[in-house]
């Protein structure tokens, strides 16, 4: 028999230190705090769009989002500079796979990446067409390169992550909650679908959040947060009680993570907009190129 402790253990991820947060290896590398946040956004949708390839669950994608996240934190984490944020998108969505019940082969995992990151796709990322995926192939001596890469990134991301890759995502968490305080009823109406919906697009946008929310909360205050909101925004009362309460969540944690969640969508279009005009770095090449191109700004702006 599962006790309440071992019950509670199991919806709890691990979460970053302050040391994690307040330093990383990109950051002591050079890498400005703007442009890594920008490669970790960019890593990040690649990532997304390779699961959705992939096929895979947005739970396993919400995983291994989660796990490429937790790479680049802290001193002692991966750098930008020195691990590039496409293999470590690649490897993070193997693992998490490998050890769920949709595993990838790494054939499959090299094709998908060799599609996204080829010229004509990139161009358009994250809106590119998905179509031609299936069909694209690697050579064989690309691939055993690419597989080579793949499958060493991987021991890199476990170590770094001293094998720990549990996680635990929020999203069936707030379906649950959801049901027990009979918004969504065994048989949903309209109203409740767009709650739930609302509620999952939330937990999504929230894993690209600034803020790191997946790596700073456990799960339960997350879907706590998003079926507040999201009632909140479809118009569906709650009860007037702290009934946040019994899920272990505080008044004040609510209040951050309600205005965190819905910040995440302006953040994310701004991001988007800021690389209209280039694609972000997503390996050490792309990296070195960039900041070469701003420090010949900054001498030029100097100059006037």
């Amino acid at each position: 028999m599962v006790s309440e402790t071992g019950k509670l253990l199991s919806l709890s991820n691990s979460l970053a230190s302050v040391e994690q947060l307040s330093t990383s290896s990109s950051a002591l590398d050079g890498v400005s705090p703007d442009l890594k946040s920008s490669m970790r956004f960019a890593g990040l949708q690649l990532t997304q769009a390779a699961g959705i390839l992939l096929r895979l669950s947005q739970e396993i994608i919400s995983q291994a989002i989660v796990i490429f996240t937790r790479f680049y934190l802290g001193p002692e984490g991966g750098s930008f500079r020195i691990n590039n944020a496409k293999d470590a998108s690649a490897a993070s969505i193997y693992l998490t796979a490998k050890s769920s019940a949709e595993p990838q082969s790494p054939r499959s995992i090299c094709n998908v990446y060799a599609y996204l990151l080829s010229d004509s796709v990139r161009r358009s990322f994250p809106n590119s067409p998905s179509h031609d995926s299936d069909s694209y192939y690697l050579s064989e001596g690309a691939y055993q390169s690419a597989r080579t890469v793949l499958l060493q990134t991987e021991i890199i991301v476990l170590r770094a992550l001293s094998f720990d890759v549990k996680i635990t995502t929020p999203h069936h968490l707030a379906m649950t909650y959801l049901q027990t305080l009979g918004v969504l009823p065994p048989v949903p109406s309209s109203t409740s679908r767009a709650v739930a919906a609302h509620t999952l697009a939330l937990l999504n946008s929230a894993l690209f959040s600034p803020q790191l929310l997946y790596v700073t909360n456990q799960p339960t205050a997350l879907a706590v947060a998003a079926v507040y909101l999201a009632s909140h925004e479809v118009g569906v009362k709650l009860p007037e009680n702290e009934w946040w309460e019994v899920f272990d969540v505080d008044r004040e944690d609510l209040g951050f993570l309600v205005v965190a969640l819905r910040s995440c969508e302006a953040w994310i279009r701004v991001e988007k907009e800021k690389w209209l005009d280039r694609s972000c770095p997503l390996d050490s090449n792309e990296l070195e190129s960039e900041l070469k191109t701003r420090s010949v700004k900054a001498l030029s702006a100097a100059d006037l």
